[in-house]
């Protein structure tokens, strides 16, 4: 099984977390990881985007030009890729700011309010696990226990307190996310 993964959006919406954790999640299960991140120097509020991979065989190159995976968090995304979904893949986008939605009828498409179930939490900071948790219900490529593993690892310590909320956005991410177009 080899998964690759693109994560994209604005900064500031965990966009590089979210890859990093799905990383350490792989880790944890003893499976090959890449994780490569770019984004602009603007940081907060310019774009980014993070290519994971997550393999139970060695990775060749972190560099890819298609993707089993798209997840998409703001129009500039969707628009740079969702093309490079690999026919029969996934795309799973949040659909706040998005004016143009996807229209390919050769991949299967799911959307999920990330945006809305965060502020309903009244947890502005956990709309990427919110996303991950839709991610982790249509793909469980990874095991809930590892992501929770993955989280501890990711999050630096004076943070850990935050992690039953986290859990709780999860868990609801899994819960609302949406089939727009099934194959």
């Amino acid at each position: 099984m080899t998964e690759e993964i693109i994560i994209a959006g604005f900064g500031g919406q965990g966009v590089l977390s979210m890859g990093k954790i799905l990383a350490y999640s792989g880790i944890m299960q003893d499976q090959e990881v890449s994780w490569m991140p770019a984004y602009g120097p603007e940081m907060r509020g310019g774009t980014a985007n993070v290519t994971v991979i997550i393999s139970d065989d060695r990775i060749n190159s972190p560099v890819l030009n298609a993707y089993d995976t798209a997840i998409i968090l703001n129009q500039q995304s969707m628009d740079k890729f969702e093309e490079t979904v690999k026919p029969g893949g996934l795309l799973l986008y949040d659909p706040n700011g998005i004016s143009h939605h996807p229209t390919r009828k050769d991949i299967n498409i799911y959307q999920v309010e990330a945006a809305a179930e965060a502020s309903r939490l009244k947890s502005g900071k956990t709309f990427n696990m919110v996303v991950l948790g839709a991610y982790l219900k249509l793909h469980p490529i990874v095991e809930y226990d590892n992501v929770i593993k993955g989280l501890k690892k990711s999050l630096p310590e004076r943070y850990h307190h935050l992690i039953p909320m986290n859990e709780i956005a999860i868990k609801s991410g899994m819960e609302i996310v949406k089939e727009i177009h099934k194959l």
